[in-house]
């Protein structure tokens, strides 16, 4: 296979874009934070949206979900019926930038996000997946948006133990949870699983380039 370049945006951990340089390509990760994966050498800290006006041969894509998850419909809702306007234009912002990249000009290209909020009216998602189908015994609904890219297949199935992030309950069992929490963890949680990274490498850039 040629070398590509491949822009991985919104991604500060470097997960996927180690693994696509284990294989040879000239990948680099970029977020407006500095990266926490120990190659600053690949990290562009700049505006992800900057970068759209270059040529690539792939993107893959992990845009801020914050305003725009189902699991912030408690905040959008306060009550019942009643729409957070301020909450809700900051969904449609989230909206927009989650579109830029799925319109990019590129001919490959996956943007990842969870389950939204049905108010946003998301364009339809390619595929779900979950951690467990890739190694991690979690639950953590995905969704993927795919343009000249198939969809993933499953590496590593194994049983989920519960859930990767905490749900707002009284659960007093908390050893079946992943290492995420909820608050103020958002990083830790936006984290891309090594098996699904690893998925994402070998199923979309192909075999090591000579």
């Amino acid at each position: 296979m040629r070398k590509m370049r491949i822009l991985v945006a919104c991604e500060e951990s470097q997960a996927v874009t180690m693994e696509l340089r284990k294989l040879g390509h000239e990948a680099y990760s970029c977020d407006i934070d500095p990266c926490s994966g120990g190659h600053p050498e690949w990290h562009l800290q700049v505006d992800a949206l900057e970068l759209l006006k270059m040529q690539w041969d792939m993107i893959i894509a992990f845009p801020p979900c914050t305003y725009l998850s189902n699991a912030g419909a408690c905040r959008l809702y306060p009550k019942k019926g009643q729409l957070d306007q301020e909450r809700y234009k900051k969904g449609l912002a989230a909206k927009e930038f989650f579109l830029r990249f799925l319109n990019a000009d590129c001919p490959k290209i996956a943007v990842e996000n969870p389950v939204s909020s049905t108010v946003f009216r998301m364009p339809p998602h390619s595929q779900e997946i979950q951690p467990w189908q890739f190694g991690h015994p979690y639950t953590k609904k995905t969704r993927l948006w795919l343009r000249g890219l198939p969809p993933l297949e499953p590496t590593d199935i194994v049983t989920p133990m519960g859930p990767y992030v905490p749900a707002g309950t009284g659960r007093k069992d908390r050893s079946k949870y992943g290492a995420a929490k909820r608050g103020k963890d958002a990083k830790n949680r936006a984290k891309t699983f090594q098996g699904i990274a690893h998925a994402m490498a070998e199923q979309w850039a192909g075999q090591s380039v000579n």
